[in-house]
């Protein structure tokens, strides 16, 4: 599989595309043998599961702001495939890296749904972890979380470690400075790294041919001295032959790669966002028949796996799970004045000053 970089040259304007829109695998013989034995239409089954559920706690998170029950939001819609193809390839002992529209792989990688609601509810102790579960906290900054990436991918080769650090970020971020040094480092070093840019063609309210006049993302990696692939964002096969290509060379001491998701925001950029102000909304909908959720419905119906009546099933099944998973959330207890702790060694007088200020209107609530 490590010649699919050849295979698939940005620069000639190849994508790498293994399931298509209609739910068909690719007509050529040896595009169709890069799917792996491993991924089987049962485990593809067992991830369409998943990649439901994570779609519908991500409309749980949507509809949870939009009721006043939690904050800034930013979905998924539309790159569950992205995010279950990279989430089967890497392993536990992997480093995640994510920006803020990561909920479905963080959730593969071990951080459980109420964390995240926790998070978006306001409360910092949704990004503490559970034991063992290898997740950095979710990365507001734009673009920041590429260089820690590069930089644990650098400390677990120097260690001869056999894991990766993996990293998400959007579109936009590709034009932060961040970017550029996260990919220079990488190029140099050979981190155990894999960079991840799930393109959804929109960076808040700009444009992707604003974002870069470069026919592609991936092609960026070759002025850095790295490997770069543009994937099909919304085929979940070849984003996990992809992952699992990059891992592998990584591990071999090969370096880092650049992964180019080629998928599309479906939604708005967040939950305080209204994308009907600059997107065309035909635009919108000339994407939606390539939603890779019906993608796979099409493959496992024409292989007698999916049903109406199994989705509707699963559905009733998962409503109740993220139920219970949003009233516990709601109980996990903090003290709001924590918010003032850690940051400074020493507290400067002004935030003393509100911080007594916060608890003295806490105490009067009491």
């Amino acid at each position: 599989m490590s010649d699919i970089f050849s295979q698939f040259d940005p620069l000639q304007g190849k994508r790498f595309q293994i399931l298509d829109e209609n739910g068909v695998l690719s007509s050529d013989p040896a595009i169709a043998a890069l799917r792996p034995l491993e991924l089987t239409d049962e485990l593809i089954r067992q991830s369409y599961e998943k990649m439901l559920f994570m779609k519908m706690a991500d409309q749980k998170a949507n509809n949870l702001q939009r009721t006043g029950r939690m904050g800034t939001y930013a979905s998924i819609r539309g790159q569950e495939a992205a995010q279950m193809g990279a989430g089967l390839a890497i392993k536990p002992e992997d480093w995640l890296v994510p920006a803020f529209r990561e909920l479905g792989i963080m959730w593969l990688h071990g951080m459980p749904i109420e964390n995240m609601y926790t998070y978006w509810m306001g409360n910092e102790m949704g990004s503490l972890p559970p034991t063992n579960v290898n997740c950095i906290p979710i990365s507001i900054v734009v673009g920041s979380q590429m260089l820690h990436a590069v930089g644990i991918g650098l400390g677990m080769k120097k260690k001869k470690e056999q894991k990766v650090a993996v990293a998400f970020f959007g579109d936009g971020a590709t034009s932060e400075g961040d970017f550029h040094e996260a990919m220079n480092c990488a190029g140099v070093f050979k981190p155990n790294t894999i960079l991840i840019c799930q393109n959804n063609q929109w960076a808040i309210s700009v444009p992707r041919n604003y974002q870069t006049a470069s026919a592609t993302i991936a092609q960026k990696a070759i002025a850095y001295g790295l490997p770069g692939i543009q994937v099909d964002g919304n085929d979940m096969i070849a984003m996990y032959v992809a992952v699992k290509t990059a891992r592998e060379r990584a591990l071999r001491g090969e370096g880092a790669t650049l992964i180019e998701a080629y998928t599309y925001r479906l939604g708005d950029h967040t939950t305080s966002d209204d994308a009907k102000k600059y997107r065309d909304p035909a635009e919108v909908e000339l994407w939606k028949p390539r939603d890779p959720m019906i993608r796979l419905q099409k493959y496992l119906a024409a292989k007698n796996l999916w049903t109406q009546s199994y989705e509707d099933e699963l559905v009733a099944k998962y409503e109740k799970e993220i139920d219970a998973i949003v009233e516990k959330a709601q109980t996990i207890q903090y003290n709001p004045s924590d918010m003032f702790d850690y940051t400074y060694a020493v507290l400067p007088p002004q935030l003393q000053a509100q911080k007594e200020e916060l608890l003295a209107r806490i105490q009067a609530q009491v």
